[in-house]
């Protein structure tokens, strides 16, 4: 087998509305047609890859379990969470990686995001 890389991340999320909004009007994912299904769902583009979430009003989200975005440049993401008003906590990396932000969606999904190195 030859993996070829991630194709998709699901989440559950506790309010779909509210977790729609947040990745679509906050982090600019694409939303693109899901087929139906019996748990109310999102599948949503992030670059070439797929961020798919279900609602789940029930779930315990794990605060340390992430997964992480790439971006083309830390600072211009700073300051585009700054303006939508996500609040974010930066790690400055002195070793020569790129900063690390770290944000929660509404329901406490944890997700890294990391510049090119």
């Amino acid at each position: 087998m030859r993996v070829r890389g991630i194709h998709h991340v699901n989440v559950n999320v506790h309010a779909l509305d509210e977790s729609l909004d947040f990745y679509v009007n906050k982090l600019g994912f694409q939303p693109f047609d899901r087929p139906g299904m019996k748990i109310r769902g999102g599948w949503l583009r992030m670059g070439a890859q797929e961020l798919h979430i279900m609602e789940a009003p029930g779930a315990a989200i794990d605060k340390k379990q992430h997964f992480a975005l790439l971006v083309d440049d830390i600072d211009d993401a700073a300051e585009h969470l700054r303006d939508n008003g996500v609040t974010f906590r930066r790690i400055h990396n002195d070793d020569g990686r790129s900063d690390q932000l770290f944000i929660h969606d509404p329901s406490g999904n944890r997700i890294e995001i990391q510049g090119p190195t």
